[in-house]
């Protein structure tokens, strides 16, 4: 008599606070890209490497044998690398040995920051569109997310909308600017709108300012921290990923407040406690850079935008033109589009590009349903490939 398998442990298995949010949609949409071989318009990845300064730094970190786990914290230097750009660029001055914590990437910075600071039904308010990772960090820190809706084209704050997302349980402010997926950026007078409500509610704010240095025209990215009264209630996310096209090399960081960093720092060394040994040092030396090696990637990147704006005109699209970022926001309705979604789904198969819908950063699908976010951190013939195709929808 054969013995029957034992049983399998019980109960469903994941996380509860994630069920709603599944596969994430750079995972989908990058898959269809590969299996299609087609032109990845989709994630923001750069398809060219950054300074060779850094490059060359990590080589040397490698060599002189920095692979070993850094300090949980990160390595002194970078710590105070980070201060000192702070201060460079923003006047704002941090301790490096206290107010300064290097992390996995930003995503993990905001990640450990929502699970400090968050209690079970504190609630959070934050713009959509926005950056995927935001609800589902909030969620697995127990929290609620308020939103307030940014319209295609000029995403401009509505401050009754913003009012109406505070409230007596308002706990965190999530703000990123220069935005994804949008290329807004934050003028000061909506800075100080958010200032002034989060000083109203006597809430945290973290702010998430990974393209602090992609900036275009005349746009000027202002730090949140820098507003009055706020510098005491903000932690500052940036990394090296976006500025110095190293995504791969996860290293951020986040300034602010002791109390608020240690209470990060508490979380985190549970999570992953310290990673990217010699990546830090190459950051380090990257965020000593002079000031024209930052000035010269943000006009590089601003030729491209306009290389792929106008491809996307000429087809007919309504487009916004971003004043920061990696990407450009077009409205594919004129191609008879009524669903972005499984649009953008097709479309590796079809005509061999990859894109995101804008619906994905929404809790509102219908505020964003013919909207579409397309890279333009890609080499210029990729760009023209990439609209060569796309125009072949309109024959």
């Amino acid at each position: 008599m054969s013995t029957p398998p034992p049983a399998g442990p019980r109960g469903p298995v994941g996380h509860p606070a994630l069920a709603p949010f599944g596969t994430t949609i750079f995972t989908t949409m990058s898959a269809l890209a590969a299996e299609h071989d087609a032109v990845n318009l989709g994630q923001g990845f750069p398809d060219t490497d950054g300074p060779p300064e850094v490059l060359a730094a990590a080589v040397e970190a490698i060599g002189g044998g920095l692979n070993q786990y850094p300090p949980g914290p990160g390595t002194p230097d970078l710590r105070r690398a980070v201060a000192e750009h702070q201060e460079r660029y923003y006047g704002l001055r941090y301790d490096a040995a206290s107010e300064v914590l290097v992390t996995v990437g930003a995503t993990e910075a905001i990640a450990v920051a929502m699970l400090a600071l968050l209690r079970p039904g504190d609630e959070v308010v934050m713009f959509e569109p926005y950056y995927d990772s935001y609800a589902a960090t909030v969620a697995l820190a127990g929290g609620v997310r308020r939103t307030s809706v940014l319209r295609f084209p000029d995403f401009a704050v509505d401050e009754a909308s913003l009012r109406a997302a505070f409230s007596d349980r308002t706990r965190v402010v999530l703000l990123n600017s220069p935005h994804n997926p949008t290329g807004k950026v934050f003028t000061r007078e909506e800075l100080e709108l958010v200032a002034s409500l989060a000083r109203e509610h006597d809430a945290w704010v973290v702010t998430d300012e990974v393209y602090e240095h992609l900036v275009f025209d005349d746009a000027r990215h202002v730090p949140l921290a820098t507003l009055p009264g706020l510098r005491e209630r903000t932690l500052t996310i940036s990394s090296a990923g976006k500025t110095f096209s190293t995504t791969g090399w996860k290293v951020g960081w986040v300034c602010g407040p002791a109390a608020a960093v240690a209470a990060m720092l508490a979380v985190k060394q549970f999570m992953t406690f310290g990673a990217s040994g010699p990546f830090q040092p190459a950051v380090a030396a990257g965020l000593r850079l002079p000031d024209e090696v930052f000035a010269g990637m943000a006009h590089a990147l601003a030729g491209k935008r306009d290389r792929l704006v106008e491809g996307l005109r000429r087809m007919g699209l309504e487009t916004a033109v971003p004043r920061g970022t990696y990407f450009v926001v077009a409205d594919v309705a004129p191609l008879g589009v009524t669903d972005a979604t499984d649009w953008c789904l097709a479309l590796p198969e079809r005509v061999g590009v990859g894109a995101i819908p804008v619906a994905a950063f929404h809790d509102d699908a219908s505020a964003a349903p013919t909207l579409v976010r397309l890279a333009f951190c890609k080499a210029d013939h990729v760009l023209d490939e990439g609209v060569r195709r796309l125009a072949t929808l309109t024959r």
